[in-house]
């Protein structure tokens, strides 16, 4: 059975929609990942309206209704030969300012300027405190247009926006210019991510023109009765025409320091590789990886989220040496 579920997006043609409405105890994020021609520097940014792995909003929604653009933020991180940087300030919803076009989330922005997709960056990292300025810019090749549920409920949504983009990126603090290949994807919610999931693994590469991407969801008891989760092998061509094609057999991959479980998909009797762990956390891990699919092998981009372990109580004392929040503008 597939779970392929085409809805009209609440993202604009051209890709993004800022003001988009982010219901209670819910989320909406706009996710970017980018590798150099290079292959010796990499990034990723996440704009957050709701940070479903907050500390701050977690506590906010268990004593009881909360805005969550009383908890927004954006997330930048750096890797490869540049060092490994990391910011992610929380802010309230008066250091936010959006339209249909842009987002501003204190300092840094992120909007479109002609057909290119602009962010402007400039954070604090943690947990040692140095200065993360510059721009990234993304020009798509081809927007994607179908949106994909994630849950028994239909209370979770992801769309690749763009799966494959050109990457421009100029940073004054640290010294770093590179181009390469990116990704740009969104999610939205209606609830709390561990209400509805136990743990996911996703996993996004490029094989030629086309993008692959497997994305591997385990439902919570609470969510379903229905057993395991939903699983999705897509591969976008570059007019942006996504077509399901057939999974190839779920592969283990070592586990995190942490132990956190990571797993791919790779064809039978080969052997995937984690090339380098870019995020450990107790939580959730990012890594570059090496598959073989089709027969052909692929790197890419890999996360492993454990929902489980996000919720317990000894993980949210953790999170704020890398979350500090802002104190609410006034």
């Amino acid at each position: 059975m597939e779970y392929r579920h085409p809805r009209k997006s609440s993202q604009t043609a051209a890709g993004i929609d800022f003001s988009v409405a982010v219901a209670d105890r819910g989320y909406a994020w706009w996710y970017i990942d980018a590798w150099s021609d290079c292959g010796q520097h990499g990034l990723t940014i996440i704009a957050m309206l709701g940070c479903v792995f907050s500390p701050w909003y977690a506590a906010a929604r268990r004593r009881g209704p909360v805005d969550p653009l009383q908890h927004s933020g954006l997330n930048v991180a750096l890797y490869g030969a540049g060092g490994h940087r990391w910011a992610l300030t929380e802010r309230g919803a008066a250091d936010l300012h959006r339209s249909r076009d842009a987002l501003r989330i204190g300092p840094s922005s992120m909007g479109w300027e002609g057909d290119e997709l602009v962010v402007r960056i400039d954070e604090t990292t943690s947990p040692l405190p140095r200065r993360l300025r510059g721009v990234v810019r993304l020009r798509p090749g081809a927007f994607a247009e179908v949106t994909y549920t994630l849950d028994a409920k239909g209370r979770h949504h992801w769309r690749p926006i763009a799966p494959h983009c050109r990457v421009s990126v100029e940073l004054e603090h640290p010294s770093l210019k590179w181009q390469g290949t990116g990704y740009l994807d969104c999610n939205e919610g209606q609830a709390p991510l561990e209400e509805d999931f136990l743990s996911w693994n996703w996993s996004r590469a490029h094989r030629g023109a086309e993008t692959l991407i497997f994305y591997d969801t385990v439902w919570s008891a609470a969510a379903s009765t229905e057993a395991s989760g939903r699983q999705l092998a897509l591969a976008i061509d570059a007019d942006g025409f996504a077509r399901p094609i057939e999974a190839p057999p779920p592969q283990d991959l070592a586990r995190t320091p942490w132990g956190i479980r990571r797993a791919t998909r790779a064809d039978a009797h080969t052997h995937p590789q984690v090339l380098a762990t870019l995020e450990d956390g107790p939580f959730y891990a990012r890594s570059r990886i090496a598959a073989d699919i089709a027969g052909e092998r692929v790197e890419g981009f890999h996360e492993s989220v454990s929902l489980q372990r996000f919720a317990a109580r000894w993980v949210q004392c953790l999170l704020p040496v890398r979350l500090p929040r802002r104190p609410l503008a006034r």
